[in-house]
C-alpha cells in the first residue's frame, strides 16, 4: 500500500526535482583571482596576420575575462591589474607588489588559487620569484602567450582557460608556482623559455613537465622536490626593495670592465655565467657574494672545494637569471657564502 506523502515531505520531493539555480551552482565553484601584468597575451596587432610587432593597443583584464565565458563554468573569477606592460618592464616594485597581493588573496579561506598573466620574455623570472615568496600551498599559475590577442591563431585564450583550470583544482595544491602554456604544466624553478617564436617555447630541460592540462582533466605525473612557497624561508611582506645583483655573460676575451661597473653601481652580488674566474676571485673580502652559474641552459654547476675556497657559491642547475633571483632574496637574510650555498642546494 502506498501512503500519501505529508505536506512537508511532498514539498521536499518537489524541491529536489527542481533544477539547481544558476547562482547556487556558481557559488559552489572555486574562487580564483587573476592578476594581470601585461605581455603578448594582452597585446594587439595591427591586423590578424600580425604575429610580431604588436603594439597597437592593450587588452584590459575585463576584456580577457569577457572573451572567455567558459571560465564561468570552472571558477568564480575576480581580477586585479598590477600593470599592463611588456615583461621587460617588470621591476622590483612590481614583483614585490605582485607577491604581496597574491599572498593577501590566498590568505582568504575562500580563495582557491591565483593566475598571473605575464609577458614571456621574463616570465620564468617572475614565476621563480613567486615560487620563493608566496606563503601558501594554494596553486599559483603564471600564464602567457606567444601570439597576440588579435592574431588569427592566438594561443592566449586556451592558455588562460587552462591556467584557471589548474588554479581551481585541488590536485594542484603544494605544487609550487607553475607555468602554463601549450597545455603543459611546468614547475617555475625548472622551466625556461627555449624558443623566441614557437608556442611550445617553455621547457624544463633537466626535469620535464609536472603534468598536462588535457581536455578531460588536469593530470600530474610528478611533484617538485625543491623547497618552495609555503615551505620557503623568504618573506617579502614588509620589503620595499631588494639588494642589487648583476649577471656576467661569459665570452672569449672578456675582461673585468663589467665587474668594475657593477661594483661601482652598488652590486651586493654577482652571478657569473662561466669564465671570469680570476676577476671574480678578486672580489673576495669586498662583501660581494659571487655565484657561479653557466650559460648553457642545462646541467648542474657542481660544488667543488676550489670554488668554496674562493668564498663563492655554485648555482646547481639554475640559469644565471634565476640564480640572480635567489641570490637577491638570500641577501635579505645573510651574506655568508656557506649559508647561501645551503639555500642554493635547497631551492
Amino acid at each position: 500500500m502506498i501512503r500519501p506523502l505529508s505536506c512537508c515531505a511532498g514539498l521536499a520531493v518537489l524541491l529536489a526535482l527542481l533544477p539547481v539555480r544558476a547562482d547556487t551552482a556558481t557559488a559552489a565553484l572555486p574562487e580564483v583571482r587573476l592578476f594581470t601584468t601585461g605581455g603578448t597575451i594582452q597585446s594587439k596587432g595591427a591586423h590578424r596576420q600580425k604575429l610580431m610587432e604588436y603594439s597597437d593597443g592593450k587588452v584590459s583584464p575585463s576584456e580577457l575575462v569577457d572573451d572567455l565565458p567558459e571560465l564561468r563554468d570552472i571558477a568564480r573569477l575576480s581580477y586585479a591589474e598590477i600593470s599592463n606592460i611588456g615583461s621587460g618592464g617588470i621591476d622590483t616594485p612590481k614583483l614585490l607588489l605582485l607577491a604581496q597581493q597574491i599572498n593577501a588573496w590566498l590568505a582568504h579561506p575562500e580563495a582557491a588559487g591565483a593566475v598571473v598573466t605575464h609577458g614571456t620574455a621574463t616570465l620564468e623570472e617572475t614565476a621563480y620569484f613567486l615560487n620563493l615568496t608566496v606563503k601558501s600551498d594554494k596553486p599559483v599559475v603564471v600564464v602567457g602567450a606567444m601570439r597576440p590577442y588579435t592574431a588569427v591563431s592566438r594561443d592566449g585564450p586556451m592558455n588562460l582557460y587552462n591556467a584557471v583550470r589548474v588554479a581551481a583544482t585541488p590536485a594542484a595544491r603544494d605544487m609550487g608556482v607553475m607555468i602554463l602554456l601549450n597545455d603543459e604544466i611546468n614547475a617555475a624553478r625548472d622551466t625556461t623559455k627555449g624558443n623566441t617564436y614557437r608556442v611550445d617555447t617553455f621547457i624544463a630541460r633537466d626535469a620535464g613537465p609536472l603534468g598536462f592540462a588535457d581536455s578531460d582533466r588536469i593530470v600530474f605525473y610528478r611533484r617538485p622536490t625543491s623547497r618552495h612557497t609555503a615551505h620557503s624561508e623568504f618573506d617579502v611582506a614588509k620589503l620595499s626593495t631588494l639588494p642589487r645583483v648583476d649577471v656576467l655573460y661569459a665570452y672569449q676575451e672578456a675582461d673585468d670592465a663589467a665587474i668594475k661597473g657593477f661594483v661601482a653601481a652598488g652590486a651586493r652580488g654577482i652571478v657569473g655565467s662561466g669564465g671570469y674566474s680570476e676577476p671574480l676571485a678578486a672580489l673576495k673580502g669586498q662583501g660581494i657574494v659571487v655565484v657561479q652559474s653557466d650559460r648553457k641552459g642545462s646541467g648542474r654547476v657542481v660544488k667543488s672545494e676550489k670554488v668554496a675556497a674562493k668564498g663563492q657559491v655554485t648555482a646547481d642547475n639554475l640559469p644565471p637569471h634565476k640564480a640572480r633571483i635567489l641570490l637577491r632574496l638570500a641577501l635579505t637574510r645573510t651574506t655568508d657564502p656557506v649559508e647561501i650555498q645551503r639555500m642554493f642546494d635547497e631551492y
